[in-house]
């Protein structure tokens, strides 16, 4: 659960609070916590501490609700409104919605004004800047450009490499033989993350609908876990990306390719997939 606004309030209320509040409070998890706190009756005289701690509590639990409610709500828009603006942005590893936003703005209305990605990095912060001196050659850090696509990048790079991605992986333990620091390696990621992202903001490729994909499997009469079996993953995976809750570019193509596989006998599936 994401700790909406309002909660080191409540968590610090908590820990200053009579004994008895304490006591029933402080064991419980977040969510039970303010649950529990919004539903408080506060019926005697606020001046006693323990009565006045609850009111409190109660205030800041009905307005974590209130506004993590609307947080959420946003979201979900967001969400589907950067996932119609470009479908392939999204579906890249590690791209959310927010991140998706972030850079969508940054790109603006009119992408192809950057003339090459070279440009797109440079707009980003995150294009080494030449500092070289007689024969030494060297380059140093770029503190410049949008600093908000640039923490998105550097989002993308730090989930690629906590959810395992071979290929991040694979090129952040090359780097670190050569010598190079965590940190620089992470800089020539972004680097190479941004070149992705000008790719996917310039010239976008299709990405296949969730939706034609459901009506494709249902059509050929396959279950959700012979998709996820064939395809190693989840059946709540497949069915959130039918349904357009989840994106993952690679995993739509890879399964529009077996869908076409194993759709010989089921001509609709076939012309639905090829639509």
């Amino acid at each position: 659960m994401t700790l909406g606004p309002g909660w080191p309030e409540i968590r610090d209320l908590v820990v200053t609070a009579p004994d008895e509040l304490r006591a029933v409070l402080g064991p419980l998890s977040t969510a039970e916590r303010v649950a529990r706190a919004a539903r408080f009756q506060v019926t005697d005289d606020v001046a006693d501490p323990a009565v006045g701690t609850k009111a409190a509590l109660r205030s800041l639990a009905r307005r974590y609700q209130a506004l993590s409610s609307e947080m959420a709500e946003l979201e979900a828009t967001l969400d589907r409104l950067s996932a119609r603006a470009n479908p392939a942005l999204r579906g890249a590893k590690g791209v959310g919605p927010d991140v998706a936003a972030i850079l969508l703005v940054a790109a603006g209305d009119n992408p192809e004004r950057m003339r090459s990605e070279s440009a797109f990095a440079a707009l980003c912060g995150v294009s080494p800047i030449e500092a070289s001196s007689g024969k030494t050659t060297r380059h140093r850090l770029n503190r410049s450009g949008n600093r908000q696509a640039n923490h998105a990048l550097w989002r993308i790079v730090m989930v690629r490499l906590s959810t395992g991605d071979p290929v991040t992986k694979a090129y952040f333990a090359r780097r670190r033989g050569e010598g190079k620091s965590d940190r620089e390696i992470v800089r020539c990621l972004k680097r190479h993350v941004a070149r992705e992202v000008y790719r996917h903001l310039v010239r976008p490729e299709a990405v296949p609908a969730g939706a034609d994909l459901r009506a494709a499997r249902l059509a050929a009469r396959i279950s959700l876990q012979t998709v996820a079996d064939a395809l190693g993953s989840w059946p709540t995976r497949i069915s959130e990306l039918e349904r357009g809750l989840a994106h993952d570019t690679a995993l739509a193509r890879r399964y529009t390719a077996w869908l076409a596989a194993h759709a010989d006998d089921a001509p609709k599936a076939k012309r639905l997939l090829a639509a």
